[in-house]
């Protein structure tokens, strides 16, 4: 006989005790509430209140134990009625280009462990580096009324730069530095990349050059930067192939096929990135031409990701620090939400680095 049996005990000694029940609350009566986790936990509701809103001014062990009971009885805070009453939603918005870099993806994961230690939840924006859509996507995001934002960039419609003063919630530029930022800014110049990286290749010896780039605002201004740099050596036939962004493996081969024929001429010849993806496809599309490098072809690449110190040859590249930047970021907006006084707005440049490998 099967356990479905109306008066089966083995059946009844089977049914789910609800998790409410366990904790006296009348299982299908009521949501949990704070109340409810502080008398789990056994703290007072401020305390639990504290846990939820300001989890730093709480010690680790108490910590511990109201996390345990919140998970244990299934209780979610209500925050729209917190924001109501403290015109704090817990909310910070940050906006991303794209997904797929790891440059980004190392800065938005450091930004969302620091908030989230903080008590802050996380709302992500992708603007595929199209100024519109992320005017599109502010817009809607404010309309949660978050306590910031993170951008990355500099390069937003006015559309964008009012909605973002007139919040009057801290805001954080990052990745590019600006004369005339919204609020705060966390960056590096992307016009002094690409002078140093004309600079770095005129000194290896190479007057012959060729680039190959996506249509990324910040990228644009490294090309601007080093095709001025060159010009100043007298460089001035620069051949380039341009593709929509995002950077992408293919694009580096199609990028060397398509310059080759128009770099003609002897003396040593380099072949700049504005990626490090791209750069990877260029070295590979060497390797199948049969081309040496960096005997034939040098190649430069942006962003030192992962693999370029693993790529054979391994590859010469710029390095930023995105943890660094998120790290940075993530604090100049928890500095100014949590503190009573006005702070002078945070304008920091963390730099970069030329990393000289085999390629270049």
């Amino acid at each position: 006989m099967g356990l479905h049996g109306k008066n089966n005990p083995a059946a009844i000694a089977l049914k789910p005790i609800e998790t409410s029940q366990r904790f006296g609350i009348p299982a299908g009566q009521r949501k949990a509430t704070l109340v409810d986790v502080a008398r789990v936990a056994g703290v007072a509701p401020i305390t639990v209140s504290r846990v939820i809103n300001q989890p730093g001014q709480v010690k680790q062990k108490t910590l511990l134990k109201v996390r345990q009971a919140i998970e244990e009885i299934g209780y979610v805070p209500n925050l729209v009625a917190g924001a109501l009453a403290t015109s704090r939603s817990r909310l910070v918005a940050v906006f991303l280009p794209v997904l797929t870099n790891p440059i980004f993806s190392d800065m938005f994961q450091v930004i969302t462990d620091r908030l989230s230690a903080a008590g802050y939840q996380v709302l992500l924006g992708v603007s595929g580096y199209n100024a519109e859509a992320e005017q599109k996507q502010i817009q809607a995001i404010l309309s949660r009324r978050p306590d910031g934002v993170i951008l990355t960039g500099t390069v937003h419609t006015d559309v964008s730069r009012k909605l973002l003063r007139a919040a009057r919630i801290p805001v954080v530029e990052t990745w590019d530095m600006t004369p005339d930022p919204i609020d705060m800014l966390v960056g590096f110049s992307h016009e002094d990349i690409g002078r140093e990286m004309a600079y770095y290749l005129i000194a290896k010896g190479y007057r012959r050059f060729g680039y190959v780039e996506v249509d990324d605002p910040r990228g644009a201004k490294r090309t601007a930067a080093f095709f001025e740099a060159l010009a100043g050596y007298g460089i001035t036939d620069v051949p380039t192939e341009t593709f929509p962004a995002p950077a992408s493996l293919r694009y580096g081969i199609e990028g060397l096929r398509k310059l080759l024929p128009h770099l003609p001429g002897e003396g040593p010849l380099a072949v700049v990135c504005t990626s490090d993806t791209m750069a990877h496809g260029v070295l590979l599309e060497a390797a199948r031409q049969g081309l040496h490098v960096p005997k034939d072809i040098a190649v430069m690449g942006h962003g030192d990701m992962y693999f370029a110190a693993n790529l054979v040859p391994s590859l010469t590249t710029v390095r930023v620090e995105g943890d660094q930047i998120g790290k940075l970021a993530a604090d100049a907006l928890l500095e100014r939400l949590e503190s009573a006084h006005d702070l002078k707005p945070l304008k920091c440049d963390v730099g970069f680095t030329i990393v000289q490998r085999e390629s270049a």
